[in-house]
């Protein structure tokens, strides 16, 4: 049974200086890239996913900027695949499920950004398609977000979607667990 890694919207718009930077994206940054090594190490398959905004008033991701890349700490290498996506669910629309299939793959490894939208989408999306998801919470990033007039700190956000996701859908571990069990 193949374990495939899906790197989810790791995009300049959500470092320092971008469109819509994220709390901690920088470290959660260097974690996929760590988690990124351990897959090509083992020349495991690797999926990185780029968000195009092709909505109408969209701020960031936007066609043809600098913050549209894949950030440097993860920046695809040989015939590693690249899909892109319009939706937070990166299954929807694209060609994912074909490739993670043709590649025989049954186990995924997610990552990314925002952790409360394309990683909770995705995620759920993957366990729907029967995969066995893991999700590794500190290569996971998101922001603030308002709610009933009171902002939700982003780390409150982020173990929010991870208890969630980890009740049901996926099992959620540090980089640090990850490294240890691929040994």
């Amino acid at each position: 049974m193949k374990t495939g890694l899906i790197l989810v919207d790791i995009q300049n718009d959500y470092f320092a200086g971008g469109r819509m930077e994220l709390l901690e994206m920088q470290q959660a940054g260097l974690k996929a890239g760590e988690l990124l090594s351990v897959f090509r190490q083992r020349n495991w398959p690797t999926v990185h996913i780029q968000h195009i905004a092709a909505q109408k008033g969209a701020t960031f991701f936007l066609p043809e900027t600098d913050g549209v890349v894949l950030h440097d700490s993860i920046e695809p290498q040989g015939d590693e695949l690249v899909i892109q996506k319009h939706y937070p669910n990166s299954f929807r629309e694209t060609s994912l499920l074909q490739e993670l299939e043709r590649q025989d793959v049954k186990k995924l490894v997610i990552c990314g950004a925002m952790s409360h939208m394309c990683i909770d989408a995705t995620t759920r999306a993957a366990f729907d398609h029967y995969f066995d998801c893991t999700v590794v919470q500190d290569a996971c990033a998101t922001r603030d977000l308002e709610f009933g007039g009171k902002t939700i700190a982003a780390a409150d956000v982020h173990g929010s979607f991870m208890a969630a996701l980890g009740s049901a859908y996926a099992r959620v571990i540090s980089i640090e667990e990850f490294s240890r069990e691929a040994e």
